[in-house]
């Protein structure tokens, strides 16, 4: 027997705007699932950053991706 689907949103982190495109694509494959997206674009570029403040970043908003309940 199947389990029953995940009604949990997906989490999309994008750290600029490229990410746009990528969830559009999830949009566009899984028409029926729900989505939270977080563009962190009042921190960009995050190219020329330390990798650890980079690091904490993410993990900031990953985080509360986490506390919404993405899957």
């Amino acid at each position: 027997m199947r389990e029953q689907a995940n009604d949990r949103p997906i989490g999309v982190f994008d750290s600029g705007v490229g990410g746009l495109t990528v969830a559009r694509a999830i949009r566009d494959q899984l028409p029926n699932e729900s989505m939270i997206y977080v563009g962190d674009t009042a921190r960009t570029p995050y190219g020329p950053r330390p990798i650890a403040e980079v690091r904490s970043f993410a993990l900031e908003i990953l985080d509360g991706l986490v506390e919404q309940g993405v899957k």
